[in-house]
């Protein structure tokens, strides 16, 4: 399946989920194709960016490596996926941010109570995408473990975002602390794509396990590359604000490593226990990061982890193709721009 084709086939099973609406709910289910690019401000059809589609195409090529057939797992990547953009829809209110791949957050839109709902209901079609696995032809058993599976991961997510809430404004959260939030919060779906794909593909315990293993480092990976990036991202290419981790005053890899490293480390905890940074401050904690080569620090434990993930991915025998098509994956995440 070629990389658009594979695009399609994503986007056609995350649409099969979504019941017919009856007129009077149909605003309900149009904000949540708001939130999936779907539709514009106004609510009418449009086609913006859905995102990278990473855990998606993780969970198809994983299928395929151990010789199952992707289409087959196709509803297991759109409940992947949306998901994914209903723990977006909710990360977004508790972290009240404002926009998302460029454009205005659903809460942002339409109030905080909406927001959470439609955040409630692609939560639930995620979960009657999963149910499509039967429609496939995948044996019951198997439906019935990557469903607990599955939602043994969104408990994982949830005691991530636990963690990561709870860490706001501690400045005491270690290097093993915040790696324990991320495995949660980030890894974890990503691990599970992988970990899930490989399950509906057929194989055994030990591909399952390595494939898991893939996944999560190279979801630790991620979001470490994604502290640098709302640090020191371009906002033209990520589509938010310049250092928008800093101006939220977030614990990151960068801070924590400058807040134990840095000589200026107690004039950065000044900074940071200020109840918000203005440009000015923003700068001078860049200036504290650059000065500590946090950024240096933080991009090395990435590419750490993207090697963990390779030698993971050597554990894996199957089709060539596909595993050199999730090694090229791995390989475009380091050192990423958005």
């Amino acid at each position: 399946m070629k990389h658009a084709d594979e695009r399609t086939a994503i986007e056609a099973a995350m649409r099969a989920a979504f019941p017919q609406a009856d007129e009077r709910v149909a605003r309900f289910y149009a904000m949540q194709e708001y939130h999936l690019g779907w539709r514009d401000e106004d609510l009418q059809p449009a086609s913006f960016a859905p995102g990278k589609l990473l855990r998606p195409r993780l969970c198809l090529l994983s299928c395929r490596v151990v010789g199952g057939d992707p289409r087959d797992a196709l509803p297991l990547a759109a409940a992947i996926q949306l998901l994914h953009d209903f723990s977006l829809i909710h990360d977004d209110i508790q972290d009240q941010s404002d926009t998302r791949r460029g454009r205005p957050t659903v809460w942002k839109l339409w109030g905080l109570a909406q927001g959470i709902n439609t955040g409630d209901g692609m939560f639930t079609i995620a979960h009657l995408a999963l149910h499509r696995l039967s429609l496939t032809g995948v044996p019951p058993a198997t439906v019935l473990d990557v469903l607990r599976r599955f939602d043994e991961t969104i408990l994982t997510i949830c005691e991530g975002q636990f963690l990561d809430l709870s860490y706001e404004g501690n400045l005491q959260i270690d290097e093993s602390a915040y790696l324990a939030m991320i495995e949660r919060k980030t890894a974890a779906l990503i691990a599970a794509s992988a970990e899930l794909g490989a399950l509906v593909g057929g194989a055994d315990e030990e591909t399952i396990q390595a494939l898991f293993d893939f996944g999560r480092a190279l979801g630790l990976a991620f979001q470490i590359e994604d502290d640098v990036l709302g640090i020191w991202g371009d906002p033209a290419v990520t589509g938010k604000p310049f250092a928008a981790d800093l101006h939220r005053r977030k614990i990151s890899l960068p801070v924590i490593h400058a807040l134990t490293t840095s000589p200026d480390r107690a004039f950065l905890k000044s900074l940071y226990a200020q109840a918000a940074l203005d440009n000015d401050s923003v700068r001078q904690v860049l200036a504290i990061l650059d000065a500590a080569g946090s950024r240096v620090y933080a991009e090395t434990t990435a590419a750490a982890y993207h090697g963990e993930a390779f030698a993971a991915l050597d554990r894996v025998q199957g089709d060539a193709t596909a595993l050199e098509e999730l090694r090229a994956i791995a390989t475009s995440l380091l050192g990423r721009r958005a």
